[in-house]
Parts: C-alpha cells; sequence; structure tokens
C-alpha cells in the first residue's frame, strides 16, 4: 500500500478542526481533515459534541440560534470551499518520533505529513440511570453554560450531578434561569473548593441532596420530567420533579490514539508549550482536547484558528530550512 503525503493533516472536526481547516485551506495549504467514523468504538459522530447539541445560542453571528449539527455542517462546507479535504475514517495510530509524522486510519490508509494539528476534543462522562439514553439532549446534557439558559429549563427546577468546582459552577449558573437547583452527590461532603461551595451552599435557590446517586429517569417521551435517586446510606429513593438533568462529573480527552507521545497531563488533556504548539515541534492541538476550562466552541474555533496559524508559521520556516521535504514529500 501506497504512503500518501501531506503538508498538513488535521486530526478531528468540530469547531476546533473545521476551523483550523478553513484558515489552513485560506493559506493554500491544501489541509487534509480525519474527521473521525461514523462506526467509532466510542459510538461518537464525526464533527464533535455539537453534534449532539439540540439548540446553539450562544454563538456569535447566530442570533436566531441554529441546532449543533447544522452549525457544524455550515463550518465544515465553509472549510471545503476554500479546499479543505475530508475524510471519514478514525486515526489509530501516530509515530509522532520522527519527522516527517506517520499516521494510520482505521481504513488501513497511512499518511507521512509535515504538521499535524490534532482536534479530537473530549467527551463528557456521563452516568447510566434507567432511562437514561432516552432523555439524553431531552433533559439531559453535560453542558449547563452551553443549554442552561435554553427556555425549556426556565423558572423550571433543575438537578446537577456532581460535587467538584465544575458541579458548583454549573449550579450557580443553572440558578439565575432554573426556579430551583437540586445538586445531588454520591458523599456527604463535596471535593470542591471552599469558596465554590459557599456560593451554592448559601444561594436560596440550591439544594444540596447528600449520599445519594441517580438511579431513574423519567418524562414524557419527550423530555424529561423527573429523576429519582437512591440513598448511599438506607437504600431509601426520593423521586425529583426537574425539567432538566446536568451531569457536572467531568470529561475524557480523547487522546488514547497518541499513546503518550506527546505531553499531557494527569487527566489525559494536551499541555501546550507556545500558543498551539504540543510538545513535539509541528504538532498542535486545539479545542477541548487541551482546553479543559472553558470547553465552548466560540473557545475552540478561536483555537483552531490559531493552531492552524502556528502550524502555517512553522511550515513557512520548514520550508526556507528544508525545501527538499516540499519537493519530495508532498503531493501537488
Amino acid at each position: 500500500m501506497s504512503t500518501k503525503r501531506e503538508r498538513m493533516v488535521i486530526i478531528g472536526s468540530g469547531p476546533a478542526g473545521f476551523t483550523a481547516a478553513l484558515y489552513a485551506a485560506r493559506a493554500n495549504l491544501n489541509p487534509l481533515v480525519i474527521e473521525g467514523s461514523l462506526m467509532n468504538e466510542r459510538g461518537e459522530i464525526p464533527g464533535g459534541q455539537l453534534m449532539t447539541t439540540t439548540d446553539v445560542e450562544n454563538y456569535p453571528g447566530f442570533p436566531d440560534g441554529l441546532s449543533g449539527p447544522e452549525m457544524m455542517d455550515k463550518f465544515r462546507d465553509q472549510a471545503k470551499r476554500f479546499g479543505a479535504r475530508m475524510v471519514q475514517e478514525d486515526v489509530e495510530h501516530v509515530e509522532l518520533g520522527n519527522h516527517p509524522f506517520k499516521l494510520r486510519t482505521s481504513e488501513g490508509t497511512e499518511y507521512e505529513t509535515l504538521s499535524v494539528i490534532i482536534a479530537t476534543g473530549a467527551r463528557a462522562k456521563k452516568l447510566d440511570p434507567k432511562g437514561g439514553d432516552t432523555y439524553w439532549q431531552k433533559g439531559i446534557s453535560a453542558c449547563a453554560v452551553c443549554d442552561g439558559a435554553l427556555p425549556l429549563f426556565r423558572e423550571k427546577p433543575l438537578v446537577v450531578i456532581g460535587g467538584g468546582d465544575t458541579a458548583m459552577e454549573e449550579a450557580s449558573f443553572l440558578a439565575k434561569y432554573g426556579s430551583k437547583v437540586y445538586v445531588v452527590h454520591r458523599r456527604d461532603e463535596f471535593r470542591a473548593s471552599a469558596i465554590m461551595q459557599e456560593r451554592v451552599l448559601k444561594n436560596p435557590k440550591t439544594e444540596v441532596v447528600w449520599n445519594s446517586n441517580l438511579v431513574e429517569v423519567e418524562g414524557d417521551g419527550n423530555l424529561l420530567k423527573k429523576v429519582t435517586v437512591e440513598s448511599t446510606v438506607d437504600g431509601s429513593r426520593r423521586t425529583i420533579e426537574a425539567a432538566g438533568l446536568f451531569y457536572a462529573i467531568g470529561h475524557i480527552p480523547n487522546t488514547d490514539f497518541l499513546k503518550d507521545q506527546i505531553e499531557t497531563n494527569e487527566t489525559g488533556y494536551i499541555v501546550l508549550k507556545d500558543g498551539q504548539q504540543t510538545s513535539v515541534k509541528g504538532v498542535f492541538a486545539a479545542g477541548d482536547v487541551h482546553d479543559f476550562r472553558y470547553r465552548q466552541a466560540v473557545t475552540a474555533a478561536g483555537a483552531g484558528c490559531a493552531a492552524a496559524l502556528d502550524a502555517e508559521h512553522f511550515l513557512g520556516g520548514l520550508e526556507h530550512e528544508q525545501p527538499q521535504l516540499f519537493e519530495t514529500l508532498v503531493e501537488s
């Protein structure tokens, strides 16, 4: 099997990957985007987490809002318009120890590339209560900042699952919109910082449900209506009326395929060195694969733009220093 040669390969899609592709394509870098396959092991759809988001109302330039899949279609089409190429495969193996870098996909396609942008994102940790699959994105979400201000949650009782800083932030945010916010935690104390706990514990619109696990969700088939929690102390159950359920138990960055070839932090997020540069020169990262703090479409898109600009600068220097690579490696 012959090896395909590229200037730039973008691994992943979503706001970060497609924005990187747009900027790289406009810079005449002829980028290849390996979007991810429709049949991957994680059950994820190319296009990132927005592909399972019904309404996006906080992205600038869309005052009336639009669905996540519709937004990603627009991102993708715009990148393609300027010449970005797309393949729906998964990158299963990378060799980043030598340059040019080598990649192999789930379809057995092999690539050599002068630069790589990793935009594989992260996936939300979810629980598996009875009925959970039915009401995912029909009242159940993993991002209060993304979804909490939607009309279906306003002035309604809401539930947050978690006990860390993220759970406290999401509960405080939701208290601005919901009629009441229940914070369900499996222990008898939070892991969150003292100041974040105080904001929740002193908020008159929040109530903490200690020592409890989520066991079941119910609704009318279209929208969530109530959740059931079970005590870790005596096994008793309590049903809470709720229009929204928000998981705030963390995310998992999609970095397993890198096999420790790039520096990551203790939870697997890629560590950036200078701009969007990773620990490997010529390899850049953008979006939720490194951003464990903001995790928004607009920040991911901004990081994708920055990664493409950094990669363009890297390739410009490389072409000046080693012009033979562009003559012998890059296909026209």
